[in-house]
């Protein structure tokens, strides 16, 4: 792993850096707020509304079990905030992807961290539901900038035959921040309230637009702008392997964006004792484990892309089906473990695959087919926890999470159509493949001058 970062230049070494660092706090933001909203936001409404019922003469077996009640019948709110990101993600994202066509990778990448950095503050000091929708929904705008900026960026400056190994050490931000934004959120907000853990992320966000600030003041005039070409960008967005693709990344990451609303209002409503705030948290720690060791050494291995894609599918399924088995929290750390890494797996096999569609097309248009994945990405938080919190009403949790994991185990066959064309399989080490963009010429070179 040394050895492949050793291989890059400076520059692109302190490129890494930056959107390591982006991707980590976008992350942490995203995650941080799962364990902290469920508490916060229904102890201060429902306690209102629990009060009035007993007033009428509705009384339920305890206060305590009355309130767990009315959490489990209000998903539906909690889904909504949460897919509020998502949303406002799924809007911004093409828009993004023209955006970085027309003006470069680094501007959407500042101009998303400040609008990243404007969000944690709201989180911080926002104390009703609407300010914490806008809150989230600005994030939604902060991730498409930071998701298809910082993937272009990444296309663009690293070259194609180490892609598939220096590409998904860059989710490993993505990673860490998944692993650290539960617990952190769960174990401040009980010990330090509400507003910490968001100003903490609030000041790291802000050495991060310092850091990009001077990056981009010095290298503005290396960035350039290709020419776009709609008719051919709309050519490779038709492309099948690409939409089987970002469609295998869709469904794997909605099947963890359901859990989101569902899994803590699961355990508040049916657990006994009822887990603490921190524990909330604590119960998405095996995914997060799981999704840092995927995303990181899923592209060393000397497996073709769409084997690593189709086994992980069929462990999402399998692990989706076997999570309403467990009847407490530590039995829920191996199917947990489970989904996260089959998400960790899929992005690392195809985020650089579709790096390697593109220049197999004859172009170097990176930022509408990474729209195009984010665009997929966002569909799945928007309405993995929206139908999430309505479906369980219908199907209950198990059944729910049952069906979830059938669709997993139903597209896994598709992604066979990836083997098909020989053009489509990522490249095998060694190879010497015809390279596209002018950056991937200049890495050859170097390569060569460093053996």
């Amino acid at each position: 792993m040394q050895g492949l970062l050793q291989s890059l230049r400076k520059s692109s070494l302190f490129l890494f850096a930056i959107i390591y660092l982006s991707f980590f706090l976008d992350n942490v933001l995203l995650t941080v707020v799962v364990p902290i909203i469920p508490d916060y936001l229904f102890s201060n409404q429902l306690n209102t509304s629990i009060s009035k019922k007993s007033k009428l003469g509705l009384k339920s077996l305890s206060p305590l079990q009355e309130k767990y009640e009315a959490l489990e019948n209000d998903n539906g709110p909690l889904g909504a905030l949460l897919a509020s990101k998502a949303f406002v993600q799924l809007a911004f994202t093409p828009f993004m992807g023209y955006l970085t066509e027309i003006m470069g990778c680094y501007i959407p990448l500042l101009l998303g961290s400040c609008n990243m950095l404007l969000a944690a503050l709201l989180f911080a000091y926002g104390n009703s539901y609407g300010v914490l929708v806008l809150a989230r929904a600005l994030h939604g705008s902060s991730s498409a900038a930071i998701g298809v900026s910082g993937m272009s960026i990444l296309a663009k400056s690293v070259p194609q035959n180490l892609r598939t190994k220096i590409m998904p050490l860059a989710f490993g931000g993505i990673a860490l921040g998944v692993l650290i934004g539960y617990p952190l959120g769960g174990a401040a907000y009980q010990l330090l309230g509400k507003p910490a853990p968001f100003i903490l992320i609030a000041f790291l966000i802000s050495i991060s637009i310092i850091l990009q600030f001077f990056y981009i003041d010095q290298g503005n005039d290396d960035t350039t702008v290709d020419e776009i070409k709609c008719s051919h960008c709309l050519t490779l967005l038709k492309d099948k392997q690409l939409l089987i693709s970002t469609f295998t990344i869709c469904i794997c990451t909605s099947t963890m964006a359901v859990l989101e609303p569902c899994v803590p209002m699961w355990l508040l409503a049916h657990l006994n004792p009822p887990p603490s705030r921190w524990q909330l948290g604590a119960v998405f720690i095996p995914d997060s484990v799981g999704y840092f060791i995927g995303s990181h050494f899923a592209g060393l291995l000397p497996v073709a892309s769409w084997r690593l894609a189709f086994s992980a599918l069929v462990l999402a399924g399998l692990s989706s089906c076997a999570l309403p088995l467990a009847t407490s929290i530590s039995q829920l750390a191996l199917p947990h473990f489970g989904l996260g890494l089959s998400v960790g797996v899929v992005d690392a096999a195809l985020v650089p695959f579709l790096a390697n569609l593109v220049d197999k097309k004859g172009s170097n248009q990176y930022g509408p087919v990474y729209a195009l994945q984010q665009v997929f990405v966002s569909l799945a938080y928007a309405f993995g926890p929206l139908l999430g919190g309505q479906a369980v009403h219908v199907f209950g949790f198990p059944w729910l999470m049952r069906i979830i994991g059938f669709l997993n185990l139903m597209f896994s066959p598709l992604l066979l159509e990836l083997e098909k064309d020989p053009k489509s399989l990522l490249l095998e080490e060694g190879n010497t493949p015809r390279s596209y963009s002018t950056l991937d010429n200049t890495y050859s070179s170097l390569d060569e001058e460093l053996d």
